[in-house]
């Protein structure tokens, strides 16, 4: 929150002390300090009713289905009882986030973010997460951060062809590097200028490094792993990509998005998802440091947070719930590649998000260096 400045004195002695303390004298909005949210301890999807009257808040993600998405599910009805005006802006742009901050002039109040950029950026460009007003109690709690919450979470997972593997399937990351037992293309993501929890790992686990032993990543020896199978490896560099290859069936297995795993096998494509060992993956909701108002940006990350909120947001776009209480009213076909069901999760790798973002940097110059080979 911005420190008193000589600007408040200013102020005092243009409005009055007892006006400043009401409201602000040229805009209306209450100061951070004078909004009451109401007693008792925090509770996801709720906020006082008219809590937010007169402020207005700026909401920034990545647009698209995903964006309106969040807007109808949790933002619009947030305004609603909140009395808050809500803008939207995005796409969410790192460079420009850092300029608003480095500048003091923040016009972003809550951002959706990279889960790993915003670990790394905990306490620089974003700031911590007050827990007075956010309620996290119903949330995976390896996803939350110091300065974040989960927006919503799907998986990178292993999807294979039925038609050729449909009596046989692939049992896990080892399989997926067996060309000779599962002979044909594999796809991974494959982008020079990001890394990111994936490709790696399965090669470790591959190589015979057990799931709990991951971290810290042997890049090398995941690097390594890799070279033995790339000449069966196609890469993928978006996520429309990933579903044309599985559309197309120009690869026999593939380590893809659950969301576009699921929208190639609606759009007919003939292949199945190995839940074992997939890895978890989501968006995050923080606020930026000097933001104007924190007080009611957390307002608004808690209610988005709700089991409703969340149920809503993955009936609309087919990512999976984070509120552990969210029950989404969606298709048997859907419900196939929701990641947050007890039995996926028991299946799921356990990453280290802290440590990726702690060594990111080092690791994209690796994996561009040996992409480029």
């Amino acid at each position: 929150m911005p420190e008193k400045t000589g600007r408040t004195i200013g102020k005092v002695a243009a409005c009055g002390a007892l006006l400043l303390a009401l409201t602000a004298c040229s805009g209306g909005a209450p100061a951070a300090r004078d909004i009451d949210l109401g007693p008792g301890p925090a509770a996801a999807g709720t906020v006082k009713k008219g809590a937010l009257d007169g402020v207005t808040l700026t909401f920034a993600s990545y647009g698209g289905i995903y964006q309106d998405g969040q807007e109808t599910s949790a933002v619009k009805p947030f305004a609603t009882e909140s009395g808050a005006k809500m803008l939207s802006d995005g796409p969410t742009d790192y460079t420009k986030l850092k300029a608003q901050v480095d500048s003091g002039n923040v016009t972003w109040d809550v951002v959706d973010t990279d889960a790993i950029w915003a670990e790394r950026q905990c306490g620089k460009l974003l700031m911590p997460l007050d827990t007075t007003i956010v309620d996290t109690s119903k949330l995976p709690k390896d996803m939350v951060g110091k300065c974040s919450v989960p927006a919503m979470t799907y998986g990178m997972v292993l999807m294979y062809d039925k038609s050729k593997f449909g009596a046989n399937p692939p049992k896990d990351w080892a399989d997926f590097f067996d060309t000779a037992k599962f002979p044909g293309k594999r796809a991974i993501p494959g982008v020079a200028s990001d890394a990111a929890p994936g490709p790696l790992e399965a090669a470790l686990i591959a190589d015979g490094v057990a799931p709990d032993k991951l971290f810290p990543l042997d890049v090398d020896r995941g690097l390594k792993k890799l070279t033995g199978v790339r000449s069966s490896l196609v890469f993928w560099d978006t996520g429309a990509r990933s579903q044309q290859l599985l559309e197309s069936g120009e690869v026999s297995m593939a380590m893809v998005w659950t969301g576009r795993a699921y929208s190639a096998v609606k759009n007919g494509a003939k292949f199945a998802p190995q839940w074992n060992q997939f890895m978890p993956v989501s968006d995050s909701l923080a606020v930026p440091k000097n933001a104007k108002n924190p007080k009611a940006s957390m307002a608004l990350i808690n209610y988005y947070l709700g089991a409703g909120q969340q149920a809503r947001l993955t009936e609309l776009t087919s990512y999976s719930p984070i509120n552990s209480e969210a029950e989404p009213k969606i298709d048997a076909a859907a419900s196939e590649y929701l990641t947050s069901t007890p039995e996926r999760q028991a299946k799921a790798l356990k990453l280290d998000n802290a440590w990726w973002a702690q060594n990111q940097e080092q690791i994209i110059q690796k994996w561009s260096d040996w992409l480029a080979r």
